[in-house]
C-alpha cells in the first residue's frame, strides 16, 4: 500500500536534538573537537563596557567570520540568511532552533572593535596545534607569494601629478609601507605614483605580470607565505600593499616562521623572485640552505660569447682580478648600495689584448663586479643549482602554490571582501587559519578516550613502579573506570 504524507506544522518541538540531526563525520564536529574558540572571549574583554546592551558572544563572532571563508559565503548577509536553514551552523554556533541570528552589521562593527590582533593570534593558535600534532617538520620552508584584487573598479582610480597623489594618500591616511633594511627602500619604487583609487587608497594600481593575467593596471594587495615541507601547514604570512617586490619580504618571514614554530630552520625554497644577492648573503650568514633559483642573470646568448665570470682569478691578497689573457683588473669603486666593487684594468689594457674579442664588446673595457662577501653568494648560488634544491623547487609548484591554489578556490582568496590594509590582514588571517585547521583535522590523531587514558597512565606508573597504592586507588583507578 503506498503511503501518503500529510503536511502538518507542528506547533511545538519539544523533542527536537540538534546533537543527532548532525551526521557524525560533519567537519564541523571535528573542528569543534579540535579547536577552542573561547580564547576570544578573554582577549577581547577590556574593549566592552561593564553597562549597557550585552553584546553577541564574542566566540560566536569569530564562529561566524570562521564560517563565512570555510564555506566561501559570497556575503555577511547571505551568512545570515542561511544560518536558519542549515542544522549544522546552528549545532556549531550553540545555537537553537528558534534563538534569534544576529544581525550582519555585528560582524562589521566587532571588526572595527577588535582590530586585527585578534586574528592575528587566531593564526598563530593554528599553526602551534598544527606543531603540538607533530605536522610541522620546521626544517624546510617554501615561500611564495600572489596578489590579490582589491574591492575597487578601475572605475575608482584618479591620475594626476605625484605632488596631488601624495596629498591624496595623506587626506585619505594611507599608511606608508615600510621596508626592511635602507637598501631596499633605496632601491624601491612605488609603482604608478600618478594613479589612486579612491575607493580604497591602501591598494596601489599595479599589473599583474605573471602568465595568464590580464595584464591590466588595477589595485591590488599581496599575500607573503611561508608553507612547511611536511604537510603544508602555513607557518608565517603577512599581506602588503601589491606593489612590494617578494624578495623583501623572506626575512621577515623567516623570522615570523621561527617564532611562530618555535624551531631552527635548515632549508629556504623559492623561485627566482627570492634568488637576490642580498637574500643569498643574509641567509648565509644565518647558516641556512638558499634552494632558491637565482634565474637568467642576463642576455644567455651575449654571456656565452664572452669569458664568464668564473675565468676571471680573484687575489684575495692584493685585492685584484686575473683575467685569461693574464692582465691585472684593480679595484676602481665600490657601491655602497648595492654593495658591491667594481674592477678593471688599466686604461689601454684591454684595447691592445688579443682576446678582446671573446671577453668583452664594450670599448672601454671588461669591467668584474665582485659582492660584498662574494663567497657567501657563490656558496648561495652553488646549493641553488644542487640536485636537492631542483627537486625542492619542483615539490614547491604543488605544495607552495598549491596552498594559494586551494585558499582561491574554496575560501574566496583571490579578491578582497573589505576595504583598506588592515582588513585585507584580517581576512588573510582567517584563511591561512582555515587552512592549517583543515590539515590539522585531516592528519592529526583523535584525542584519546579517557578511560584508555586513565588505563595507560596506570600502566606506565605500574610498569615504572612509581604508582603509590593509594595514587592508584585515588586517582588513576577512577579514571581507568570511567568516573569523575
Amino acid at each position: 500500500m503506498m503511503g501518503v504524507h500529510t503536511e502538518q506544522k507542528s506547533l511545538f518541538s519539544y523533542s527536537v536534538n540538534l546533537e543527532k540531526r548532525i551526521r557524525s563525520d560533519n567537519p564541523l564536529r571535528r573542528i569543534a573537537e579540535v579547536i577552542d574558540f573561547s580564547f576570544v572571549r578573554e582577549e577581547v574583554r577590556e574593549l566592552y563596557g561593564r553597562n549597557g546592551n550585552e553584546s553577541v558572544d564574542p566566540e560566536i563572532i569569530l564562529k561566524l567570520m570562521f564560517l563565512l571563508f570555510l564555506d566561501n559565503v559570497k556575503s555577511e548577509r547571505e551568512l545570515m540568511r542561511m544560518i536558519p536553514e542549515r542544522l549544522d551552523y546552528l549545532w556549531f554556533l550553540g545555537y537553537g532552533l528558534d534563538d534569534e541570528v544576529p544581525n550582519h552589521s555585528v560582524l562589521s562593527k566587532a571588526r572595527n572593535r577588535w582590530g586585527r590582533e585578534i586574528f592575528e593570534q587566531f593564526f598563530v593558535r593554528s599553526v602551534q596545534q598544527c606543531v603540538e600534532a607533530g605536522l610541522v617538520g620546521s626544517e624546510k620552508i617554501h615561500v611564495d607569494g600572489s596578489v590579490i584584487a582589491a574591492d575597487a573598479s578601475q572605475a575608482s582610480v584618479v591620475r594626476g601629478g605625484p605632488e596631488l597623489i601624495s596629498e591624496l594618500k595623506r587626506l585619505y591616511s594611507v599608511e606608508e609601507q615600510k621596508l626592511e633594511s635602507p637598501r631596499e627602500y633605496k632601491y624601491y619604487k612605488r609603482k604608478n605614483k600618478r594613479m589612486l583609487s579612491l575607493t580604497d587608497p591602501d591598494a596601489p594600481v599595479v599589473r599583474h605580470s605573471k602568465q595568464g593575467s590580464d595584464g591590466v593596471s588595477r589595485p591590488r594587495y599581496k599575500q607573503h607565505r611561508s608553507v612547511d615541507d611536511d604537510h603544508g601547514v602555513i607557518t608565517a604570512q603577512t599581506t602588503t600593499p601589491g606593489d612590494i617586490e617578494e624578495n623583501v619580504q623572506l626575512e621577515p618571514l623567516i623570522d615570523q616562521h621561527e617564532a611562530n614554530v618555535d624551531q631552527p630552520l635548515k632549508t629556504v625554497v623559492g623561485d627566482k623572485q627570492y634568488g637576490t644577492v642580498e637574500n643569498y648573503r643574509q641567509l648565509q650568514k644565518r647558516g641556512l640552505n638558499t634552494h632558491m633559483d637565482h634565474g637568467n642573470p642576463g642576455n644567455k646568448k651575449a654571456l656565452e660569447a664572452i669569458y664568464p665570470l668564473s675565468d676571471f682569478i680573484y687575489q684575495n691578497e692584493s685585492d685584484t682580478y686575473i683575467c685569461p689573457a693574464g692582465q691585472t683588473l684593480y679595484r676602481r669603486r665600490h657601491d655602497p648600495i648595492r654593495k658591491s666593487t667594481e674592477y678593471k684594468a688599466r686604461k689601454g689594457v684591454c684595447a691592445q689584448c688579443p682576446v678582446k674579442d671573446q671577453c668583452t664588446k664594450a670599448k672601454a673595457g671588461r669591467t668584474v663586479a665582485r659582492h660584498d662577501q662574494q663567497e657567501l653568494v657563490d656558496r648561495g648560488r652553488v646549493q641553488a643549482k644542487s640536485t636537492a634544491a631542483k627537486k625542492d623547487r619542483r615539490r614547491r609548484r604543488f605544495l607552495g602554490e598549491g596552498s594559494f591554489g586551494q585558499a582561491a578556490t574554496n575560501h574566496h582568496f583571490k579578491r578582497s571582501r573589505w576595504r583598506r590594509l588592515w582588513r585585507q590582514k584580517i581576512q588573510d588571517d582567517l584563511i591561512a587559519s582555515i587552512q592549517n585547521i583543515k590539515i590539522l583535522v585531516k592528519y592529526a590523531q583523535p584525542k584519546p578516550a579517557q578511560t584508555r587514558t586513565g588505563c595507560m597512565e596506570a600502566n606506565r606508573l605500574i610498569l615504572r613502579g612509581l604508582g603509590h597504592p593509594r595514587e592508584l586507588l585515588t586517582t588513576i583507578l577512577p579514571s581507568w573506570l570511567g568516573f569523575s
